[in-house]
C-alpha cells in the first residue's frame, strides 16, 4: 500500500531549509562585519600597524631651491623690462652649443646676455635659475619664459640671473606661451616664502667669457644634486 506525500509537510521542510540557509548567510555577514569593525578599531587606536599605511604616497610639492624654499617676489613687484635683466647662460648638458642657442633666443627677446659657457657638472633638470636677493623680480621675469625651472636663491649681491640649461632642456617657451603681464604684479610659485625666511646658498664662482667656441657641453659627471659651479672655456 503506497502512501502519498503530505504536501503540507513537504512545504514545511522546504521552508525550514530556506530559513536555515538564510540564517547561515546572515551569520557569515554579521561575523565579517564584526571582524572588520574590530580590525578598524585596532588600526585607528594604533594597536595594529598595516605595512601599506607606512608608505609615503607621492604628492605634488612646490618647487624648491637647493636646500631652501623659493622666495616669493617682493610685495608689489612688477615684471622687469627684458632690457634691464642680465642673464648668464651655462650649458649643463652634453649637447654642444645649447647655451649659445638659448642665449641667442634670450637676446632676441630683449634680454641682456652676459656669460655664455659650460657648467662643470651635468644638470639632470631641464633648467635652473640662480639669483640673489636683489634679482628676485628679474628671476621671475626670466622664469616666465621657461617650463617649470628650478629656482635657487644664492648670496650674490647683484641682480644678475644665471640660467643653467640641462639634459632635459629643449628651448624657451614659445612667445605666445609666456604668461607675463607687464602691468600685473608678479605671482610667486606655489609654496614660496618671504625672502627673509629663505636661506641663500653660496653663489657659484665664474670666469667671465662670452666666447661661443668655449661652450661645447658639460662633462661626463653625474647629474648635479648640489651647488652648480660654472667655469670659463
Amino acid at each position: 500500500m503506497s502512501t502519498e506525500p503530505d504536501p503540507d509537510r513537504a512545504r514545511d521542510l522546504r521552508r525550514r531549509r530556506m530559513h536555515e540557509r538564510q540564517a547561515g548567510i546572515f551569520g557569515l555577514l554579521l561575523a565579517g562585519l564584526a571582524v572588520a569593525g574590530i580590525g578598524s578599531a585596532a588600526v585607528y587606536s594604533g594597536a595594529v600597524d598595516l605595512p601599506f599605511l607606512a608608505r609615503e604616497f607621492s604628492t605634488a610639492t612646490p618647487t624648491k631651491g637647493l636646500g631652501s624654499i623659493v622666495p616669493c617676489p617682493p610685495s608689489g613687484a612688477m615684471p622687469v623690462a627684458a632690457g634691464a635683466v642680465t642673464v648668464n647662460v651655462y650649458n649643463g648638458s652634453t649637447a654642444g652649443g645649447l647655451a649659445q642657442s638659448t642665449a641667442t633666443e634670450l637676446g632676441e627677446r630683449g634680454f641682456v646676455v652676459g656669460n655664455i659657457t659650460n657648467a662643470t657638472l651635468r644638470l639632470g633638470d631641464a633648467s635652473r635659475l640662480s639669483f640673489g636677493a636683489s634679482g628676485v623680480a628679474a628671476a621671475y621675469t626670466v622664469a616666465a619664459h621657461l617650463e617649470n625651472p628650478v629656482m635657487v636663491l644664492d648670496d650674490r649681491q647683484d641682480a644678475t640671473v644665471d640660467l643653467i640649461v640641462g639634459e632635459r632642456f629643449n628651448s624657451l617657451l614659445a612667445p605666445d606661451e609666456v604668461v607675463l603681464d607687464p602691468a600685473a604684479e608678479l605671482v610667486g610659485v606655489v609654496g614660496c616664502r618671504p625672502i627673509d625666511e629663505v636661506a641663500p646658498v653660496p653663489a657659484p664662482s665664474v670666469e667671465p667669457t662670452s666666447d661661443p667656441a668655449a661652450e661645447d657641453g658639460a662633462g661626463e659627471e653625474a647629474p648635479v644634486e648640489g651647488e652648480v659651479v660654472v667655469e670659463g672655456g
